[in-house]
């Protein structure tokens, strides 16, 4: 089960280092491998919210979810997005910028620093707004219920999550004004990047969760017609009319649900790519490392839905949550301050860790509750005779 979900994943590493070695060497079949570990510890909270949508689809579209999904996921993000930002932020042409990052990276390293605010504000709001829906969404089963039942209760005020982000992101902005200020003024303008920036990211957030609702009622839709389709195929066939053509409808449901997923997915790839910024300016080994780190966690993904494993452990949507959210001020306070990546990882691995303990606790705890009275004395088969 393991070796043929993870297979994918095996001879994309195969490959992957192999081409980093003869891309530069030894040196840098070392740095596609560390960034292909960042990845997986920095998006493990991505492949347990994606397992939540791949498990409605049926085997053949978590393939695609695995082969032609990731070709999004690679180029898409991890190869393009980079040059993007420093297109955007350096206001050059794509062009320029990729060649910019083959040929003269020193100036590429400069510019990408730069950008980082500017980086770290857009994908802090929009992580915040992802965390904060969450939170404040009333849920029938509670991790933390001390802090999550009085939260939901707060998320009937309409907008509370969009006014709280906005908060954040004026006081990362006046504390970069500030610091500009005490040091002479030399990068006031970095304040108002960052907002620009952070409201981009909102703005972002509230587009991708526009699409997130259209295509859920979407599926909704095509779900109810395919069960009236198939009532209809049934009593067709009782008449002897042959059979209808649901298949159809199923795949239009698939494809949605996918096109849902891609979206969701994207948006989680903010971390991956800045954190990879702080290792390496070569977009080939970024896109090579985190294209490794990319096709395990798109396997986990399809490993927890065929397992099973977010209906048997209940609170790892939460921790993957709670994870989402310490990402997000990390990267807003990143703004100003730097934070080393390993603590940027840990804190996620070391939520999700939680979460699956406590629902370890969780399951032992029902189990003891369910079961008979006096079953514990006859647990030994040879006593029991």
């Amino acid at each position: 089960m393991v070796l043929k979900t993870f297979r994918w994943a095996f001879l994309v590493t195969a490959a992957g280092l192999a081409a980093g070695a003869l891309y530069d060497g030894w040196a840098a079949l070392g740095i596609v491998a560390i960034l292909a570990v960042l990845e997986v510890s920095l998006s493990f909270d991505n492949a347990v919210i994606n397992a939540g949508i791949l498990k409605r689809m049926s085997a053949f579209w978590q393939t695609v979810f695995l082969t032609v999904g990731v070709l999004i996921a690679v180029f898409g993000m991890r190869l393009v997005f980079p040059v993007v930002i420093v297109a955007v932020t350096a206001k050059i042409g794509p062009v320029e910028a990729v060649n910019l990052a083959l040929n003269d990276k020193d100036r590429y390293q400069q510019l990408v620093t730069d950008a980082h605010p500017a980086i770290a504000a857009f994908g802090g709001i929009f992580l915040l707004m992802i965390f904060l829906n969450f939170i404040f969404e009333e849920r029938d089963i509670k991790w933390q219920a001390w802090l999550e039942r009085p939260l939901a209760r707060l998320g009937k005020i309409e907008m509370l999550s969009v006014c709280i982000a906005l908060i954040a992101l004026v006081v990362a902005a006046m504390t970069v004004a500030t610091q500009a200020h005490q040091h002479g003024g030399g990068h006031a303008d970095k304040a108002a990047t960052v907002l620009t920036a952070g409201v981009a990211g909102l703005i972002t957030y509230l587009v991708v969760a526009g699409l997130s609702s259209f295509f859920e009622n979407r599926i909704e839709e095509e779900e109810e017609a395919e069960e009236e389709a198939e009532e209809a195929r049934e009593e067709r066939v009782k008449r002897g009319l042959g059979n209808g053509a649901v298949a159809a409808l199923t795949g239009r449901a698939a494809f949605f649900t996918f096109l849902y997923l891609e979206v969701i997915d994207a948006s989680f790839s903010f971390d991956g790519v800045i954190g990879a910024f702080a290792i390496t300016n070569d977009i080939v080994l970024m896109a090579l490392g985190l294209g490794i780190g990319a096709m395990y966690v798109r396997s986990l993904t399809v490993y927890l839905v065929r397992q099973g494993t977010l209906d048997d452990y209940v609170y790892l949507e939460h921790g993957a949550h709670y994870a989402i959210g310490a990402l997000a001020v990390i990267l807003l306070v990143t703004i100003q301050y730097q934070i080393s990546e390993i603590i940027t990882g840990l804190v996620g691995v070391v939520l999700i860790a939680w979460s699956f303990w406590s629902s370890v606790r969780r399951n032992a705890r029902l189990a003891r509750s369910a079961r008979p009275a006096g079953e514990a004395e006859n647990t030994d088969p040879a006593r029991a005779e």
